[in-house]
C-alpha cells in the first residue's frame, strides 16, 4: 500500500471500523480533558468544590491533595521543604503516573495537548512544512536547568514561563496576559516546529516521561504482519519516533518514555496494528 498523505490520516479507518472505533481515543481524551477543567470550574461558578486549586497544586473534594512534580522539585531546589499536604500530593501524583502508562498527563489531562492537536491537524490539513527541527532531549535539559535555576534564583522559574497554567487560568477564570504564551506554543507547532511543544520543549512533559518511564500500559504493535506502511499511525502521532523500532521486528511495545499514551495511532490504523497491552508478557505478541 502505498503512503497516505497526511491530511487522509485516519479515513480509511473511518471507513472500515467507523467512527467510534477511529475516533475512540480522542474522543475520551477530550472528554477527560474537559472532565478535569470543569471540575475546577464547578467551584468559582455554581459552589461545587470538586478539585481547588489548579494544575500545580490541587485538592479533590478537600481530601485527596495532588502536587506538580517540576513545581515541587524547583520549590525543593530552592531549599523550600513541601508541607505533609503537598509531599502527600507529590507522592500520590508520582504513584499514579509511575503506574498507568508514560506521560499519561500530557495526552489525557494537559488541556495544552487541545491547543497542540489543534494546530497538528491544521498543519496536515494545510500540509503546512515545519522550518525547523529539533531534538526530543532538548525537553529533559530544559528541565534540569530549571530545577537547577531554581536553585540558584531562589525562585520557581517554571511560574513565570509556563503556558499550561496560562492556558488553565484563561479557560476557568478569563483571558489574561497569559494568552500569548498559548499563542506561542500554537504559533511554534504550526509554523515552526512539528510537535513542537509536546514532542520537544514541555519540560513538564519530560518530568511526567520520567516518572512514567517504567509505567503498566503500553501501545504494543500486536498485529505488526499486517502494517501496511501506510504512515498514518507517523502522521497523527506526537513522538512519531517512538513508532519505528515497533513496526519493524523485535519488542512489539512501545517502551519509550516519550510516548504520550494518547491513543492516537490506535485510532487511525485500519488495520488494527496498533492496541494498549499491559508491559508484562506482552513483548513478542503477534
Amino acid at each position: 500500500m502505498a503512503k497516505n498523505l497526511a491530511k487522509d490520516a485516519g479515513k480509511e479507518a473511518v471507513k472500515r471500523l467507523g467512527w467510534w472505533r477511529s475516533h475512540r481515543f480522542l474522543f475520551l481524551r477530550r472528554v477527560t480533558q474537559m472532565s478535569v477543567l470543569l471540575a475546577f470550574f464547578a467551584g468559582p461558578m455554581w459552589g461545587v468544590w470538586v478539585l481547588k486549586g489548579n494544575l500545580s497544586a490541587s485538592v479533590l473534594l478537600d481530601i485527596v491533595p495532588f502536587t506538580d512534580p517540576l513545581i515541587a522539585a524547583q520549590a525543593l531546589a530552592t531549599g523550600h521543604l513541601l508541607e505533609p499536604e503537598g509531599l502527600m500530593g507529590l507522592a500520590i501524583v508520582i504513584v499514579i503516573y509511575a503506574l498507568v502508562a508514560p506521560r499519561a498527563f500530557c495526552g489525557w489531562v494537559c488541556p495544552m495537548n487541545m491547543v497542540t492537536d489543534a494546530a497538528a491537524w491544521l498543519r496536515r490539513k494545510f500540509n503546512v512544512k515545519a522550518s525547523f527541527q529539533m531534538s526530543a532531549s532538548v525537553r529533559y535539559w530544559l528541565l534540569a536547568l530549571l530545577v537547577i535555576g531554581s536553585g540558584v534564583s531562589g525562585t520557581l522559574l517554571w511560574t513565570w514561563l509556563d503556558p499550561v497554567s496560562a492556558l488553565h487560568r484563561g479557560l476557568i477564570f478569563g483571558v489574561g496576559g497569559g494568552i500569548w504564551l498559548v499563542a506561542s506554543v500554537f504559533v511554534l507547532d504550526l509554523l515552526l516546529v512539528e510537535h513542537g511543544w509536546c514532542g520537544h520543549l514541555c519540560p513538564l512533559g519530560a518530568s511526567y516521561g520520567v516518572i512514567g518511564s517504567q509505567s503498566v500500559m503500553r501501545v504494543a504493535a500486536v498485529k505488526r504482519s499486517a502494517c501496511t506502511k501506510c504512515m498514518d499511525c507517523f502522521n497523527v502521532c506526537p513522538e512519531p519516533q517512538v513508532l519505528r523500532q515497533r513496526l519493524k521486528g523485535g519488542d512489539v511495545r512501545v517502551m519509550d518514555r516519550n510516548c504520550m499514551s494518547c491513543g492516537r495511532c490506535i485510532d487511525v490504523c485500519a488495520e488494527q496494528v496498533l492496541e494498549f497491552r499491559k508491559r508484562f508478557g506482552a513483548e513478542n505478541e503477534e
